[in-house]
């Protein structure tokens, strides 16, 4: 009986140890596609704080929880399900799909590159949460979840295709993982972005003088300017994750001159005493970066400098006529 019990609790300490090297594996597997990620989460990041703009600061919070969830909802029940379908049956499309993904953060990082030299894009005037309507708060939650969607997808489908390798039950639980940290960080770092000059406000009011006050007008002067660095990373990390989407894209699908290329550029500084490692990344990244913005260039031309075709005229014997039928109706 003695021996029985002992046999079992051998057999329970190496269940256990199993399961431990299991959610290791997990775990690592799940911190390398976060990592991989990691471009997209920070243009996520700068992207969202835009949205609760005009809104009084009781709102801000609510808004971001809103949205929040909304990403926390595409990942899981819609965004999840396609990409294991996807790893599953049609491993083959996710390459290009993933490229996809690569050119639309190239143009949108091109284009937001474009507008601060002067192109031409559309101003749009500052307004408050009143003078929005009272339906602008839902309108403004609905469109930051529909913009989530696009990042969202790219952070899985990159995510995704770091653990190709892993079983099905592993590559749902690490994708799903990486959906709750992600959202988790992300929007806990815009919460915070969002309220820290309240922060600093409030510092002020509860205190007339001394370092309380001086560091709550501190937080209060340098939030502008947090969020413009914050807003070039944002574009500086699009241009990258999505030149060096699309630099392994090209290699994978079976064009290996710019991916040798880029590596050959790698190795003649990867020696550099001391810092060759350091170098080798930072020419992977620049190098990765023209090659986003030379794609997302070539789109922005064709999106907004080739001329678009004009639209018929309503009659064709005279434009500044309405049709017949239009004219009856109007009777």
């Amino acid at each position: 009986m003695a021996g029985g019990l002992a046999a079992l609790l051998d057999d329970i300490a190496v269940l256990a140890k199993s399961a431990a090297a299991s959610v290791d594996d997990v775990a690592a597997a799940a911190g390398r596609a976060s990592t991989k990620a990691a471009g997209v989460v920070i243009d996520d990041t700068a992207v969202t704080p835009r949205y609760v703009h005009g809104f009084t600061p009781d709102r801000e919070l609510p808004i971001v929880w809103k949205i929040a969830l909304g990403s926390l909802r595409n990942k899981i029940l819609f965004i999840l399900p396609a990409a294991l379908l996807l790893s599953q049956f049609l491993d083959w499309m996710l390459t290009p799909i993933l490229m996809c993904g690569g050119v639309y953060l190239a143009f949108e990082g091109a284009e937001k590159v474009y507008e601060a030299f002067g192109g031409h894009h559309e101003q749009k005037k500052d307004k408050t949460a009143s003078a929005l309507g009272p339906d602008a708060e839902k309108a403004m939650v609905k469109g930051a979840i529909t913009t989530d969607f696009i990042l969202s997808a790219e952070i899985m489908v990159i995510s995704l295709n770091e653990v190709t390798d892993e079983p099905f039950v592993s590559r749902a639980i690490i994708l799903a993982f990486v959906a709750l940290v992600v959202t988790a960080v992300v929007y806990g770092l815009v919460a915070l972005i969002v309220k820290v000059d309240d922060v600093g406000l409030k510092l002020i009011e509860t205190h007339e003088g001394g370092a309380a006050a001086s560091f709550g007008r501190f937080l209060v002067a340098a939030m502008p300017r947090v969020l413009s660095v914050l807003s070039t990373v944002g574009i500086a990390a699009m241009l990258w994750v999505g030149g060096h989407i699309l630099l392994v894209g090209v290699d994978e699908l079976g064009w290996h001159g710019p991916y040798e290329l880029v590596h050959h550029l790698e190795e003649s500084v990867h020696d550099a005493g001391g810092v060759g490692g350091v170098l080798a990344w930072c020419v992977n990244t620049l190098c990765s970066a023209v090659i986003g913005l030379l794609v997302g260039a070539v789109v922005v031309l064709i999106m907004h400098l080739v001329p678009k075709r004009p639209k018929k005229p309503e009659n064709p014997e005279n434009p500044e006529e309405p049709r017949q039928g239009d004219a009856a109706a109007g009777h």
